[in-house]
């Protein structure tokens, strides 16, 4: 069984993070892990005893406000809880937190709510930007305005290098959801037709019968996010995919590429990005 782990600082933008984490779930049989990590203020005049005291009583605080928190998620829901945990970890760097804790307990995906953060100057420097940019775990990051509903399809943005490894992936998040896949290739006027059909006829052969492959031309007066916007509008899927080569800033060269700065995508897909092989 996999594991998912969703994160909440309790706010109520992070509700759609464990909203989505829950549809996935309640698809896929998932074991859910909420988690939360928090920093209590210490003075500096208190003695150890006081100190890890005050800690211990802290703690047993908010686990209690955890579980409390994601019981209401649920009947809100209106949804019978199944199998998942709540957990807390003291800490001052979050995403870092999340991070180690993903790969020590061998989690499957991290899930965690963009909370609007709009500029992508701004995502960059959040918690999501760098556990995408730094996860070898992969992240959702889910959009704080997404409405939970069934998961029935998939679009895959691929720029076809390593394609053949990353479908496998994709196949394998998409089958247990019965959810198609489309495998969405952004062209330019360099790509070659001939080449382009061979991969259609290869994916045509794919064992998993619903995946489709479409083709769009880039529009050269628009940035790379701007096409991406358009292809969601028009498809609307229920979760995007791509693959990121962290070590190369990925994230920033994509979507600060030219002149939009925006990340929006106003149609509330959840965002699950793997990292390349």
């Amino acid at each position: 069984m996999k594991t998912l782990l969703a994160t909440t600082d309790f706010s109520e933008n992070s509700k759609a993070g464990l909203h989505f984490s829950i549809q996935l779930a309640s698809q896929n049989n998932f074991d859910i892990i909420f988690f939360h990590t928090y920093h209590v203020v210490i003075p500096t005049s208190w003695n150890a005893a006081r100190i890890e005291g005050y800690e211990r009583d802290e703690a047993e605080i908010i686990q209690r406000k955890l579980e409390v928190f994601i019981g209401n998620v649920y009947k809100d829901l209106n949804i019978t809880s199944a199998n998942y945990t709540c957990v807390i970890k003291s800490s001052v760097f979050i995403d870092t937190t999340i991070r180690e804790y993903a790969e020590e307990n061998n989690v499957d995906f991290i899930c965690i709510c963009t909370k609007g953060a709009g500029n992508f100057k701004r995502l960059l420097g959040t918690n999501t930007g760098n556990l995408i940019n730094n996860s070898a775990v992969p992240v959702i990051a889910v959009p704080h305005n997404y409405k939970s509903a069934t998961i029935t399809n998939i679009l895959y943005v691929s720029d076809l290098f390593n394609y053949e490894n990353e479908i496998a992936k994709v196949i394998e998040f998409a089958e247990p959801l019965k959810a198609s896949v489309e495998l969405l290739h952004l062209t330019s006027a360099q790509e070659k037709t001939a080449d382009l059909a061979i991969i259609e006829n290869a994916i045509k052969k794919i064992d998993y019968h619903n995946v489709d492959f479409k083709t769009i031309p880039r529009n050269p007066d628009n940035s790379l996010v701007s096409d991406i916007e358009v292809a969601v509008k028009e498809i609307a899927p229920s979760v995007m995919i791509m693959f990121t080569e962290q070590n190369r800033g990925w994230f920033e060269k994509i979507f600060l590429s030219s002149k939009s700065a925006e990340y929006s995508f106003n149609a509330k897909v959840p965002l699950l990005v793997f990292h390349k092989s």
